[in-house]
């Protein structure tokens, strides 16, 4: 058999009808378009038929070559093919009907993935609608239209639904734009917080960045409140800062004179009254505030040095004082075990009172004692000198001439009223004489008690 040539591209004449163009050279073809949008399990491709159908179901080749495509308008003519076989003609007009049917998938995968692009589907949709009627292909035109129609009918819907759903999306990120340039307000009037509030400026700018689908025009107005707001917080930040340094300086000069001060004294061998100027200076380096970090950590140093330089040497005195006074106490204990028992005023109240004062002389050179042990040495020290003292008072109210003269006055007065009742008896006033013998008897119970407490003493 003579191989014949198509007479029309792709292998086929038009017999009248208009051929559908095929695709540009190079360019995949919709039904491998289709299988990437829409995968579905792959038959194998024979002569007699196509992918997706038998085209010997839905068309014919005459004997004249004539191709015959069936729909529910009868039999049209939709092309000629006379390079081989008439299975070989309806194959391949068949795989034509196949790159419609992928071009339909194509469409209604799109209007399920891309529902926003709902009215340009349409549009590809009514053009493939019109293509379909005249399209030169073999297989079920009529519910490859019916599925176009349905593309067409359902994008609406889409449409409608998509532009509702974008709606609904636009107003929620206008609303969370809204939130978060409020929030930014907020900080850049008010917050004191510059570490934390920067930071969430920063986590705000990137949520923002991430919000679509906002109209320019809101998004612009948006932006503005947003961004002056972060400017205002910046200006506030640089200031407090910059007014942090300023106050650092001046810091740093009160610093570095408390440090002179300090290193002034720190010789000094006053301990009480430079341990009081130590706090003093203590006091004002923390009213101070903080100055430049770097120099802040030098100046403290230097002020610790000073001070550590001065209480040290105050310890070390303190230290040699303390042993200093234990070793007095031991003298003081050893004193007070020679004299406890060479002091007794009972024996010789003379002697007593001289080594008395041979004690006490002594005590006080020695010194300063333990705050500890003072008061009991002292209530040693003082049970002698009580017990001396109290026995040179004995001995003066005994040998007072004043007390006896008192005595003496008091045997006077009994005399006296012993005279008026001789005196009243002779001149026969009975009761005077009785109340002057009454007072003479009282005056000499005192006479004699005040002679009894004069030889007790």
């Amino acid at each position: 058999m003579t191989e014949q040539t198509p007479t029309t591209p792709g292998g086929s004449s038009s017999g009248g009808a208009t051929p559908t163009p095929g695709p540009r050279p190079g360019a995949p073809s919709p039904a491998a378009l289709a299988r990437k949008v829409a995968p579905r399990p792959m038959r194998a491709v024979d002569l007699k038929g196509a992918r997706g159908s038998d085209p010997s179901e839905w068309g014919r080749v005459d004997e004249s070559g004539t191709v015959f495509v069936r729909t529910a308008d009868g039999e049209r003519q939709v092309g000629s093919w006379q390079a081989g076989a008439p299975e070989e003609g309806l194959a391949h007009f068949g795989l034509r009907f196949d790159d419609l049917a992928a071009e339909v998938a194509l469409l209604e995968a799109r209007l399920e993935s891309h529902p926003q692009d709902a009215r340009k589907t349409r549009g590809s949709a009514e053009s493939l609608a019109e293509q379909i009627p005249t399209a030169s292909a073999v297989g079920d035109l009529d519910s490859l239209a019916a599925r176009v129609a349905a593309v067409i009918e359902r994008s609406g819907e889409v449409e409608s639904v998509s532009r509702q759903r974008k709606e609904e999306q636009r107003a929620a990120a206008i609303a969370r734009k809204e939130t978060l340039a409020s929030e930014a307000e907020e900080i850049g009037a008010s917050s004191t917080q510059w570490k934390s509030a920067g930071d969430r400026l920063r986590e705000i700018l990137e949520e923002w960045k991430t919000i679509r689908g906002i109209d320019r025009k809101t998004d612009d107005a948006l932006w503005k409140r947003f961004s002056k707001a972060r400017e205002a917080f910046n200006r506030r930040r640089g200031s407090h800062f910059a007014e942090l340094d300023r106050n650092r300086a001046s810091v740093k000069r009160v610093k570095e004179e408390l440090v002179e001060r300090a290193e002034a004294i720190s010789g000094s061998t006053d301990w009480n009254e430079t341990a009081t100027s130590f706090r003093r200076l203590m006091d004002e380096w923390k009213a101070a505030g903080r100055a430049p970090r770097e120099a802040d950590d030098v100046l403290w140093k230097r002020f610790k040095a000073a001070q550590d330089t001065f209480f040290d040497a105050r310890h070390a005195a303190a230290a040699e004082r303390d042993a200093e006074f234990e070793s007095n106490a031991q003298a003081k204990e050893a004193l007070l075990a020679e004299y406890e028992g060479r002091i007794d005023p009972a024996t010789d109240l003379n002697v007593a009172r001289s080594t008395l004062r041979e004690l006490q002389s002594r005590w006080e050179e020695i010194g300063k004692v333990p705050r500890d042990k003072m008061g009991k040495l002292e209530s040693r020290i003082r049970v002698l000198e009580k017990r001396v003292a109290d026995a040179a008072d004995t001995e003066w109210r005994r040998t007072d001439p004043e007390a006896k003269a008192r005595a003496g006055q008091f045997w006077d007065r009994v005399r006296d009223f012993e005279e008026q009742a001789v005196k009243a008896d002779a001149a026969g006033k009975s009761r005077d004489a009785e109340s002057a013998r009454a007072q003479a008897a009282q005056w000499r119970e005192w006479a004699e008690a005040a002679e009894k407490a004069v030889d007790t003493r």
